[in-house]
């Protein structure tokens, strides 16, 4: 019997500042739950700023490690026509007192 397993991804992130240098990363496939809505949205905003999901969220954990805002002004008015759209009005005040419909 044969085993086979996925272990990650040995990803070299571009580089785009000359005086940054690359950084190489080990990436693994993970089954992250989201709440739907909130989903849409940031598929929306990778989408528009040409980026996988994945890149928008390590962005994102990256910045708030370091106390940092992710997303400039012009960004964040684009978040809430996405939220309108998407019927999103979670707020971060509801982060830990979420509770997932049954069905």
């Amino acid at each position: 019997m044969q085993l086979s397993a996925y272990f990650g991804t040995l990803v070299h992130m571009a580089q785009e500042k000359q005086d940054h240098p690359l950084v190489e990363v080990e990436r693994v496939q993970t089954g992250v739950r989201l709440e739907k809505r909130m989903l849409k949205v940031l598929k929306a905003i990778a989408e528009q700023k040409d980026m996988t999901l994945g890149d928008l969220l390590e962005g994102i954990v990256l910045h708030a490690f370091e106390g940092k805002a992710p997303f400039s002004p012009q960004t964040l008015k684009e978040i809430e026509q996405f939220k309108s759209l998407y019927g999103m009005a979670l707020k971060a005040s509801d982060s830990h007192h979420l509770k997932e419909r049954k069905r």
